[in-house]
């Protein structure tokens, strides 16, 4: 027998946990943004079971909603039950089978991310060298194409580490299908803020998470796949390492005959919908034109007090801004006195751009004129605070 005074010890120390009252911030970072009320609204409706006939209706309409805002036709259009990363790692683990050749960017964060996943997939991968900062250069990736032939080419529409938009999309995939091999696109930071058009441009696969231009918790990821993509995984020789992200399985579930797979996160497909019906209201172009407008005016407004971006104009990403940290000043001293004084989140650099910018969102439900007003008025008064 065990010690019975120790065992009731433990059962009469009872956590003191109070009532949940996080901060009331104003997200201005690179993900999660701001939510809409309508989607935390959503968010408090009544649970069903993930096959409910309710539920599977909902379902339909996300998809159908996804496609709008992916700009795309394909069938074969989900939300994956986690975060970005879930999506990201459900597009490379299931194309990209062992013994394949992905081709993966060196230009930021999240093509290292790439690199790392289609390793663990059983690929071998090759870089196209590009500084970080810079777009690909179509060049350099029909060098790369000639000397390696990848089965897989993945690139970062956004890159949320260095604040570069991907010009020349259509161009990249035309080199790609040139050479027989599929294109992912990583949209985490694109989708519902910047031009995105999956089908338009030839993407094969792309992927998103749901915290950033569409203003919705992080939970259920949107993902897209066109026929071509979905035959490559269905013909699989070796399963993917991942069970619970095996589209050939979650194709079960999502697809026509709704058989089990997972329990879905119910509730965060309810505000995945309600975010996708407030880009719809909006409008897919119109709500790229906010974003440009908006994001343009924080832009003008950085500028006026002295500091500079890290993109050039040309590859400027409205949806994440990318500041230069002048000389002589602390940027973690300046996050923490925004957070401190008020309730404002931006974000310091990742990898190799670590010090030397902030992060500065303009995404989603965030992208608006009292935000950036906001933004640029503590901003000052943080850069003061260092005698800048």
């Amino acid at each position: 027998m065990g010690d019975t005074s120790v065992l009731t010890e433990r059962e009469n120390d009872v956590p003191d946990v109070g009532e949940l009252t996080p901060p009331d911030r104003t997200l201005m970072g690179p993900g999660p943004s701001d939510v809409h009320p309508r989607v935390l609204k959503a968010m408090s409706t009544p649970l069903v079971g993930h096959l409910d006939p309710s539920f599977v209706e909902i379902m339909n309409e996300v998809q159908e909603l996804l496609r709008y805002t992916f700009r795309t036709d394909n069938q074969w259009t989900i939300p994956v039950s986690g975060t970005g990363s879930a999506s990201m790692e459900a597009a490379v683990g299931n194309l990209v089978e062992p013994g394949d050749t992905m081709l993966v960017p060196t230009n930021g964060y999240f093509g290292g991310r790439m690199k790392s996943m289609a390793e663990r997939a059983g690929g071998e991968v090759v870089e196209i060298d590009a500084p970080w900062g810079e777009p690909l250069d179509p060049v350099d990736v029909e060098r790369a194409f000639d000397e390696h032939q990848p089965d897989v080419f993945g690139f970062v529409h956004a890159e949320t580490s260095t604040g570069v938009l991907q010009p020349n999309v259509p161009e990249l995939t035309d080199i790609a299908h040139d050479h027989d091999a599929f294109v992912i696109a990583d949209s985490v930071t694109s989708l519902g803020g910047v031009e995105l058009r999956v089908d338009e441009w030839d993407i094969d696969v792309a992927y998103s998470g749901p915290q950033k231009c569409l203003s919705c918790p992080p939970g259920a990821s949107p993902l897209t796949l066109n026929d071509r993509a979905m035959d490559k995984v269905l013909d699989r020789d070796e399963q993917p390492r991942s069970w619970y992200l095996d589209l050939s399985l979650l194709e079960g579930y999502w697809g026509e005959d709704r058989a089990y797979h997972h329990t879905a996160p119910i509730t965060n497909v309810y505000a995945l919908r309600e975010a996708l019906r407030l880009v719809a209201e909006e409008g897919i172009e119109a709500r790229w034109a906010r974003h440009r407008e908006v994001a343009g005016d924080l832009k003008a407004g950085l500028q006026e007090l002295g500091l500079e971006m890290n993109a050039p104009d040309e590859y400027w990403l409205p949806s994440l801004n990318a500041v230069r940290v002048p000389d002589g000043i602390d940027d973690g001293a300046v996050i923490d006195h925004l957070l401190a004084e008020y309730d404002l989140e931006i974000a310091s650099g990742l990898g190799d751009l670590e010090g030397d910018i902030w992060r500065i969102g303009c995404m989603g439900y965030s992208a608006r004129p009292k935000n950036v007003e906001y933004v640029l008025a503590a901003l000052e008064d943080a850069l003061a605070e260092q005698g800048f």
